[in-house]
């Protein structure tokens, strides 16, 4: 290696200054100076950096300018940077972030209790709020429907209608295969093997095909939603909208609920279809139940009242898992962290409201009788 290619570091001192000259081209894989504290006597009272016979350099370099801001800080004189080039100053000032404080685990069980309380609290006000200004979007978009955007909302169901339709239906066959399997097992043990029919085509109906079609679309759609918005918003794009005197709950949020609330009953059709099917080729394969006496059988256990209440739910998790998606993007922190933080907290979100949901319809259903 030669003098000139040779890193090198060394300090003079200027009257009052002290400056550090670095040279050569730094490579971590090669010799090059070590960390030597520049002289104190006498007493500097400002640092520069001298970096004009600077070649190529790596994080050697990076990690050398990080120990002199140490010592700089530690004199009390304030760190050069700069003197330094735009990528070499990230990449130092990176460095210099400090870490995080250690989490407290002083606070007593009552106190952790409470904190967690009131984060409660706070976040159910945000959903409720949230909803409340979707259902003032949704009131003025319907007084003023020539200014509604028809072609986000096409968009958005294509997106989640036909483009989700292959993972619906895997979905949702295998489900109507597990459900005729294990029915099969215990059924016929007592000569019920064409109930079969009667156990999937009723649990497909009212709970499975619109829970399951709502679970994907939670984890496909939900999170999708999240993640788009999280991101116009850590690139300041919702901020320009609002600038612009635009909300962003009637540009951005309004079309994706209508589309997705609109999706889920159809989605739920289609999942309702390819279970009774799985189950149906699970019947002939293993029972031997025909086709045509398992559709039959179907016929006398479920009616039209089973296929509304598997319609109503689906359009209820539909418009949940919208609101969770577009919530959760609309409260992501503006960093990559926190897009995916937010697209996680709203599957989280969007199942747990599922989940309930499905609870309250069917205490619903059997004080109405239904």
């Amino acid at each position: 290696m030669s003098a000139l290619a040779q890193a090198h570091a060394s300090f003079q001192t200027e009257g009052t200054d002290c400056v550090l000259t670095v040279a050569g081209d730094w490579r971590i894989t090669a010799p090059r100076p070590p960390w030597t504290p520049p002289p104190v006597s006498p007493s500097p009272t400002r640092l520069r950096l001298n970096l004009d016979g600077l070649g190529n350099w790596d994080s050697s370099l990076v990690l050398y300018l990080h120990r002199l801001r140490l010592w700089a800080e530690e004199h009390g004189l304030t760190f050069p940077a700069e003197d330094l080039p735009a990528d070499l100053r990230k990449l130092v000032a990176t460095l210099a972030t400090p870490p995080p404080p250690p989490e407290d685990h002083t606070q007593g069980f009552v106190a952790v209790v409470g904190e967690a309380t009131i984060d409660a609290i706070g976040k159910s006000i945000a959903i409720v709020r949230f909803v409340g200004e979707c259902t003032l979007a949704a009131l003025r978009q319907a007084a003023r429907p020539h200014r509604f955007r028809w072609r986000d909302t096409f968009h958005e169901v294509q997106r989640c209608g036909a483009m989700a339709l292959p993972i619906v239906g895997l979905i949702s066959f295998l489900v109507g295969v597990t459900l005729a399997y294990t029915g099969a097992i215990i059924l016929r043990q007592f000569g019920a093997d064409i109930w079969v029919a009667d156990l999937v085509a009723l649990t497909m109906l009212r709970e499975m095909g619109a829970v399951m079609a709502g679970i994907v679309m939670a984890g496909r759609t939900g999170a999708a939603f999240a993640a788009q918005l999280g991101n116009m918003k850590a690139n300041e794009e919702i901020d320009a909208l609002e600038t612009l005197g635009i909300r962003a709950v009637d540009f951005l949020v309004i079309p994706r609920l209508l589309a997705l609330t609109l999706m889920m009953p159809l989605l739920t059709l289609y999942a309702n279809a390819l279970g009774i099917i799985g189950g149906a080729v699970i019947s002939y394969l293993i029972l031997e139940i025909p086709f045509t006496a398992y559709w039959v059988e179907l016929l006398t256990a479920v009616d039209g009242q089973d296929l509304a209440i598997g319609l109503i739910k689906a359009a209820t998790f539909g418009l949940f898992v919208g609101l969770a998606g577009c919530l959760r993007g609309l409260q992501a922190e503006r960093s990559a962290a926190g897009v995916g933080a937010a697209a996680t907290s709203a599957v989280v979100t969007a199942i747990v409201l599922i989940i309930v949901g499905d609870a309250v319809y069917a205490v619903l259903f059997n004080l109405l009788d239904w």
